[in-house]
Order: C-alpha cells, then structure tokens, then sequence
C-alpha cells in the first residue's frame, strides 16, 4: 500500500457537471464582486471554474497547513448564502510553505480553481476544489475566524450516499447535494469549512501517522469496548470521521478506541486519500481513556483441542516484537494446541536476494514461546518459490503450522512442495491427504502472486483433524467507502472469490471420502463473514463461518477507517458444527490499540473432535 503522506500526483481534469442554476458561464476572469467562495464550491462536487482563472476571492483565514506536500491555507466567507449545499470555504495550494498569511487574516486571492484527486484519477476518490497558483493580498488581520459548524449525531443523515449516475459509471460527482439526506453529501457541503466536534468516542485507535477517528454516533453499531461495527455493505457507518492536526505531531494523543476527545475538537474539514473527510484540528479536545484492556481467552479444556489464527505482520528475525507475539500466544491465547501464522517472512525479511527459508525466522518465535512460559511448539510449512506470493518484495511471505507436540501430533506425508498439489485419498475407510503438509492446487490463476493454502493432517486423542492455512489476496486496489463511485467497486474480491472456491472444492473432495471428517478452514481471509468470499467458502454447507456463532456487535477482526470488521476467519465442517461443542473468540490484542504489534486480532475455536 502507498504511504499516506504521498507525493501529490497532478491534478485530475474533470468536466464541470452543474444544475443550470449553479452553472455560471465564464468571458473573462471573475472579480470578488460578482464570484465569492460559495459561488466557486456550487452545489455540486466538481465547480463550474475548474480551469478558469479568479481573482480577488475574499475569505479569513481559518487553518495554515506549513506540512506535507500539500500545503496552504484555508480561507472562509463569513457571509454565506442561503444554499445549505454551497461550501462557504476553499483551500489555497502554495505548493511551499506559505508566508505572510495567519489565522484570522481577511485576505483576497487569486489564482486558477482546481479539483485535485487525493492519490490519483485511479483510486476512484472524490475531489478537492482547491485554487492553485495563487496570489493574495492580505487586508487585515486578527479578524474572527467564522464560527464553526457543529458536526453531530443530529446533523449527519442516516443515510450514507446517493446511488451514483449510471451514465457517468456510477459517479456522483454530477449530483446536485443533498445534505439533509445523505452522509457524504453533508460532509462535502462543509469541504474545508471550519467545523467542530464534541465529546467524540474514538473508533479507530492512533496510528503511526498520528491519525485517529471518531464517531459523532456513539449508538450507531456500537460494540461494548468502544468501536463501532461494519456489518454488511450497507451499514458504512455515517458518524465515522477522521482526525489529523495542525499542530506538532508529538502533540497528538494517543489514543484506543473507547477513549474520548473530551470537550470540542475544531478545523478546518479536509478530504485525504486515505481518510476521506477529515477534520484538521487546530484545537483537539482532550484525551479521557476508555480504559479498554487487552483481552485474554479461555484456556481449552484436557478433551478440547484449541486451534487459532494469528497475522503477526510481516514477522521475521529482524524485528523486535518476538517476545510480544510470545506473550500474546501464551498469555492472550492460552497456547492454543495448533496455532496458523500468517504473513512469516524468511530469514532475512524484504532483503531480496533469493533467500525463501523461514527456519530462523520460526526458531526465534518458538525460543521466545518457551522463555514467556510456554510449550515448546513445532511447526511445518512450505517455503514459497521466490517472490510468487506477494506481499512485501523479498520477505517470501508464508502460512505456518505452530503446534504443541506434547497435545497434538502432525502426521507428515512426504512429497508436499511449492508446486506439488496436495490430494485426497481414502486409508482405511478415512480420508486423507496425499502430502501432509501439501499446498492446494498451487498451479491455479487464482493463486497468481498470492498465498497459496497450506493443509495439514493433524491428530488429537486418536481423531484426525485436516487444517487448511490460508491468507487470501489482499483489498487493495478496492474504492473507498467513501468514493466518488457509489456504490464502490471491489475489484480484488475477483481473485478471492476463485481462491474461496478452490478451497471449498477441496474441503469437498475430503468430506466426498469421508462425510464425517472434521475440517478446519482459517487465516486472513481478507473479507468479511457476510461477504461473497464467505458465501463462496461456505458453498453447499462444506464450511461455515464460526465467527457467526457471536453477537453481531462482537464480530470483527480488524479495525479500519473507523469501522471494526472481520478479516480473519474460522471456518468449519459440518461434523464441528454439528456437534454445538464449540466455542469461538475473536481475542482483541492488537486491532484497537495504538501500540499494536499487528494489525489483525487473533481468532480461537475450542471444540471436542
């Protein structure tokens, strides 16, 4: 994924599409009497001026961004209209870092009215209405900044988006807004306009590029540690909005989800790539923890066999987090007896130069398993033929079976390599692998430059359990939430659905020999329990997901953009199902938490083969 704070790509052209009301048909340069901010921001996303030339558009200034690569200033019309869809406020590109310009000048600016794309034409996001090339003229200072618009559970729509215009592919750039009726069409009425939050819960935790987000929601899907939960495609969870700041950057909290920003937070309400409509504080309200903690599982009982999943992103022997993953799998998930890893890079990490062994890599997370005071776990895998499985250039990224020799054993088949298809047969009226451990069909397009699963045959007090270790292809590449196009495509939900289908034929293939057979089916799945890809694993009742046997308010794996969802999944065989002696727990260590060790929280299924 591109970083965050990546170079300005140029501005996307875009043909102006307005209501004849707002289109104003331009002969020569527009003059601060006739063109004013509003004016310029129209009542739909893309302004009747974009490419045309302005000059002497008056505002104060509200924010001065002296950072990044997109820096400017804010400037609002303290004399708005009577249009609740016309922004009364633009941002100024400088490119460099502006000078003679402070909060509170009353300034006049000229200059050429863009729409920039944050990241590009080909993510799909909406646009910012920006002036570019200014000049501007200060003509007074310490003037009152225009008062903020209160951003509240009462004045944001249920609603999250129009349904884009077919004729423009989905688009909804040439809608007239509507902001009384839908979310996005709200929050860009008030692009770059001063506006301010109150007592908003956290719902995405700090991250690494001093960014959180909040909810002005705090009933809206609401889980009990805080977050709020992305349940199907169409609950995106209107209240979420991010946060950045004006401000120093060790200046900005850090934050869990749960905690509160007591009292107001205010600025100016940007749009960014990665965030979608975000509010730059010049004021941040006050950090009160949550006081979430970090969760910890049920030990499995003497007859109960616990198999999890746990990405412990991009682990290889370089990092410093070897002890806290050891204590998460020991103390958090009570040494689960069989334990998938996802995302095991080899011995020496991105450094590209062949290496495709995982040995050290492994090594030094089982030494740190026993020194945190756990067993002494084994493992199996398959190295990968280099940089065939995507991920991070020359980490070789790989699933891996941990395993408790002293609960469970590991029956090896000889012959399973990176390119070799493991199979079925049938040994004494059961069902078993002809490789062990074996990739499945890793020769299919579904598996181009991505993970390729890795089955095992494992036995618990004399009953056989196959275990399939996957991590699916990746989002990225998907259109945003909150993008331009409604509803947004998901184009990689392609390859995974070929990948989910590939696995369930071969969950089918052992349930055809042996009807009873117990199967479990997890990793990073890379999509969410009510997805296509679920349903397509699911097929024919061969798996279920078990992360569905938890209240809805309880089902996520991850949490990103303010929206906590399920990534990671468990999935099993009619025989587990069955049975209803199960239990499932979506362990919550890391994906709330600002000091996380991995994005992903780990998932643990107890059962009684």
């Amino acid at each position: 994924m591109p970083s965050k704070k990546s170079a300005r790509l140029a501005a996307l052209t875009v043909a102006a599409v307005c209501s004849a009301a707002s289109t104003v048909v331009l002969t020569a340069p527009a003059h601060a009497d006739s063109v004013r901010i509003h004016d310029i921001q129209g009542s739909t996303r893309i302004s009747a001026y974009s490419g045309k030339e302005v000059t002497d558009v008056a505002g104060i200034v509200t924010g001065v961004r002296t950072y990044g690569s997109s820096r400017g200033f804010w400037i609002q019309d303290p004399q708005a209209d009577d249009n609740p869809a016309t922004s009364e406020a633009i941002f100024v590109y400088t490119n460099s870092t502006p000078k003679g310009v402070a909060v509170g000048d009353a300034v006049t600016v000229s200059g050429t009215v863009q729409e920039y794309v944050p990241g590009g034409a080909a993510t799909g996001n909406q646009s910012i209405t920006e002036i570019t090339k200014p000049t501007f003229t200060v003509v007074s200072s310490g003037n009152a900044v225009p008062a903020a618009v209160v951003i509240s559970a009462k004045s944001v729509p249920d609603a999250y988006a129009p349904a884009g215009d077919t004729a423009a592919n989905g688009s909804v750039n040439g809608l007239t807004l509507r902001p009384s009726a839908y979310a996005l069409d709200y929050y860009e009425s008030l692009e770059h306009m001063n506006v301010r939050v109150a007592d908003a819960r956290v719902v995405t935790g700090t991250d690494a590029f001093n960014e959180l987000w909040v909810t002005v929601k705090p009933h809206e899907n609401a889980n009990r540690r805080g977050g709020t939960v992305y349940g199907s495609y169409e609950s995106q969870n209107t209240g979420r909005l991010q946060i950045q700041s004006l401000g120093a950057a060790a200046d900005f909290p850090k934050a869990n989800v749960g905690d509160k920003l007591a009292g107001t937070t205010t600025g100016p309400l940007d749009y960014t790539q990665f965030g979608g409509y975000t509010l730059v504080a010049s004021e941040l309200g006050t950090l009160k923890s949550g006081g979430i903690k970090r969760e910890t599982t049920q030990k499995q009982g003497r007859g109960e066999l616990a198999v999890a999943t746990y990405n412990v992103e991009n682990l290889d022997p370089s990092d410093a987090t070897f002890a806290e993953h050891a204590s998460a799998i020991v103390n958090n998930l009570q040494s689960p007896d069989i334990v998938s890893l996802e995302e095991i890079q080899d011995n020496n990490g991105a450094k590209n130069d062949g290496t495709v062994a995982a040995d050290q890599t492994m090594q030094k997370l089982i030494d740190a398993i026993a020194a945190a005071g756990g067993p002494t776990y084994d493992w199996r895998s398959i190295d990968p033929v280099d940089k065939a499985d995507g991920g991070q250039p020359g980490g070789n990224i790989r699933q891996v079976f941990l395993f408790n020799p002293e609960r469970v054993s590991f029956t090896d088949r000889a012959g399973g390599d990176a390119t070799t298809a493991v199979g079925v047969t049938e040994a004494k009226g059961k069902a078993a692998l002809t490789v062990s451990p074996g990739r499945i069909d890793p020769a299919n397009a579904a598996w181009t430059n991505s993970r390729k699963p890795l089955a095992g045959e494992f036995v618990f007090r004399g009953r056989t359990v196959f275990v399939i270790a996957n991590h699916f292809g990746s989002k990225g590449g998907d259109q945003s939430l909150h993008a331009q196009y409604q509803p947004p495509t998901r184009s990689s939900e392609t390859q995974r659905h070929l990948q989910a289908a590939a696995v369930n034929a071969f969950v089918k293939d052992i349930l055809a020999v042996q009807k009873n057979a117990d199967v479990v089916t997890l990793g990073d799945i890379n999509d969410f329990e009510f997805s296509g890809t679920a349903k397509l694993l699911e097929d024919d009742g061969a798996l279920w997901s078990a992360i569905k046997s938890l209240p809805k308010s309880e089902r996520y794996s991850y949490v990103y953009q303010g929206n906590a969802q399920t990534l990671d999944q468990i999935l099993i065989s009619p025989s587990i199902r069955r049975s209803c002696d199960f239990e499932y727990d979506s362990v919550h260590v890391n994906s709330e938490f600002n000091d996380q060790i991995s994005d992903h929280d780990p998932q643990v299924l107890r059962f009684r083969p």
